[in-house]
């Protein structure tokens, strides 16, 4: 992982380079879309309080939980003993990224959806309010987190999330095996290169035209960097959007050229 000042130094750079997320400045309709009715879509829905309701309770939850960490690791907490509200401190994605991602699969009407790290469920439980006719299914390497997320679920009364337990590299195949297509995936279980670009692969070959995968932490190291860039440059993609904390890869063959956009979010 990069410093916290190097992050910081990063961060700074891409928010005076990065397009203004107006749409000034853009060429392609589709990627105007996105910014004018995705990214900048300010309603309040209904869920978003419900679901940083969770949250909340997360962050002041003292249960002891094990960990199997089949990743990078966390870089708050070493051990294989973790608290839930040390886990939600650190792992939890903003809602900002939780709250698009709702607005991304509700926008592109996803219907089956893959997540790659369900933590203690918050992000999951944003992919799979935006609407019911979805699919959710989620992977979780540690047993004892999954069962705080399922509980959370239940909690929030969704019926439309399945969560796998496991090591990634054991669970995704086999469930990719009877998929029949990917809508969205977002991946924020394995923040190193190589695990991250066999991911991408094997969820390559369960996309369509329309999908779209999304990244997690894609400037978090040189390893998720490097990654993101092979990512950028494969043949398949035609479109990545780079929001500096998660990066989204489109296959549209409608892109009359390959673009990559930086964006400020």
């Amino acid at each position: 992982m990069y410093s916290l000042a190097k992050i910081s130094l990063k961060f700074i750079k891409y928010f005076f380079t990065a397009l203004n997320g107006k749409g000034h400045g853009v060429h392609s309709p589709f990627v105007f879309d996105f910014i004018k009715y995705v990214l900048n879509d300010k309603i309040k829905y209904e869920a978003y309080d419900t679901i940083e309701g969770v949250r909340k309770k997360m962050i002041v939850d003292e249960r002891l939980l094990t960990i199997q960490d089949f990743g990078a690791g966390s870089t708050v907490v070493k051990g294989n003993k973790r608290k839930v509200n040390s886990i939600a401190k650190s792992s939890l994605k903003p809602a900002k990224y939780g709250q698009l991602l709702f607005r991304i699969v509700q926008y592109y009407e996803g219907k089956n959806i893959v997540e790659l790290g369900t933590s203690l469920g918050v992000t999951t439980a944003y992919l799979a309010a935006s609407t019911k006719s979805n699919t959710v299914t989620t992977f979780e390497g540690a047993d004892e987190v999954a069962a705080v997320a399922l509980q959370n679920f239940n909690n929030l009364q969704f019926n439309n999330i399945e969560i796998i337990k496991g090591n990634f590299d054991d669970t995704l195949p086999k469930f990719l095996q009877s998929s029949s297509k990917i809508d969205l995936a977002f991946v924020d279980g394995n923040h190193r290169k190589q695990p991250t670009l066999q991911y991408f692969e094997m969820l390559l070959e369960k996309a369509t035209n329309n999908s779209i995968l999304v990244f997690d932490d894609i400037h978090w190291s040189k390893e998720m960097e490097e990654a993101w860039e092979i990512i950028c440059r494969h043949p398949s993609v035609t479109l990545t959007i780079d929001l500096f904390f998660i990066g989204l890869v489109f296959f549209r063959k409608e892109q009359k050229k390959v673009q990559h956009c930086v964006i400020r979010f």
